[in-house]
């Protein structure tokens, strides 16, 4: 069969409703950023970053999906390396050293963990064939998610770093955790929150989680963010006030309004009819997802869509908590609409992985 035919078996409606996701970003970006003289050009830029996403996807749809699984070893150690060469030629940007400069461009290399650490874990757990998961299968699992998370979490950014938990949550709950055994980690999870905070949480991230039990502690300080996302989401009423015409987005009230805060300046305008729409949009992608892990010819393709679906749903679950003052303020953005070329290059490529396996999804390919 010649190389291109499978391409006929990409799931294009899936793509479609990633493009439309992509669409109502581009027009949010243009909104918040039309009048910033600074800032001007992002939507265009915005647009470069999700043709280059497109491009990469088919690249990676393109790859068996069987052949990316047996190179985990490789995607893991070097996924390793270059996290840890962040520390070493990093970029630095807002006190925090994140990115890679490739070609005159940074690149964060956390984006990139996530994608691989959904190869490495679809791997680990595809091979299993126990019905239910042992304690020596799980502590394997925390170590190969532990490293690059700890690694992450020390640029500092907690907020990337506790996307890959999502990923191996939907692993090891699909591939059959014991229900005493969740009981059990929810407990030690417990536990350690006394520890975690005077041990491992920065001065900043402490205030955060201060900041979100009671924002109005601090309304000009660190409780601004939120308490402006708010403001905007409840200023839009029903109906919105238009595209172009919300007065906490054109008047700068809301922070990094076209990454973070875009679903802030989005419900402003487009109201809470908006706002279900756009849910709706992403509902339709989540159960087109959970579709594919249905489809999915065997194991290994089943887990992989499926840490996509987890991370997704992660991503899209704190963002718009985040907004509505329901999750603490981090930096995790909103796929597809956020500004910014990593992250969507990065969901293009997990949109790759699906690809892979829907196209493969018949024996006769």
């Amino acid at each position: 069969m010649p190389p291109g035919t499978r391409f006929r078996e990409m799931d294009w409606f899936l793509l479609g409703v990633a493009l439309v996701v992509c669409l109502v970003g581009l027009a949010e970006i243009y909104s918040t950023t039309q009048n910033q003289l600074h800032f001007a050009g992002m939507h265009m830029r915005q647009l470069a970053w999700i043709g280059i996403g497109l491009l990469v996807m088919l690249i990676v749809a393109r790859i068996d999906y069987h052949w990316l699984l047996d190179q985990w070893v490789w995607l893991y150690l070097g996924t390793v390396a270059l996290l840890g060469s962040v520390f070493f030629v990093g970029t630095v940007k807002f006190g925090a050293r994140r990115w890679l400069e490739v070609g005159g461009q940074t690149f964060q290399v956390s984006e990139l963990a996530k994608w691989a650490i959904i190869i490495v874990l679809a791997k680990y757990f595809g091979d299993l064939r126990s019905e239910t998961l042992t304690l020596k299968d799980v502590a394997k699992v925390a170590v190969l998610t532990g490293v690059p998370l700890a690694l992450i979490a020390a640029q500092p950014d907690l907020g990337t770093a506790l996307t890959l938990v999502p990923i191996a949550a939907v692993g090891v709950f699909l591939a059959g955790l014991r229900w005493k055994h969740i009981a059990a980690f929810a407990l030690a999870a417990v536990l350690l929150m006394p520890a975690s905070w005077f041990f491992l949480l920065k001065d900043y991230q402490r205030q955060r989680l201060v900041t979100f039990a009671n924002p109005t502690a601090d309304v000009r300080g660190s409780g601004y963010q939120t308490m402006q996302s708010k403001i905007a989401v409840g200023s839009g009423g029903f109906w919105g006030k238009g595209m172009g015409e919300g007065s906490q987005n054109q008047l700068g009230f809301i922070p990094v309004r076209h990454a973070e805060f875009v679903f802030a300046a989005y419900a402003e305008e487009q109201g809470f009819l908006g706002v279900l729409l756009a849910l709706g949009v992403y509902l339709i992608l989540l159960l087109r997802l959970l579709h594919n892990v249905e489809t999915a010819p065997d194991r290994g393709g089943a887990f992989l869509v499926a840490g996509v679906a987890g991370l997704l749903l992660f991503h899209l679950m704190v963002n718009v908590g985040m907004v509505i003052g329901l999750m603490p303020v981090t930096g995790i953005p909103l796929p597809l609409m956020s500004y910014g070329g990593s992250a969507t290059i990065s969901t293009f490529m997990m949109l790759g992985l699906v690809m892979s396996v829907r196209m493969r999804r018949f024996v006769n390919l």
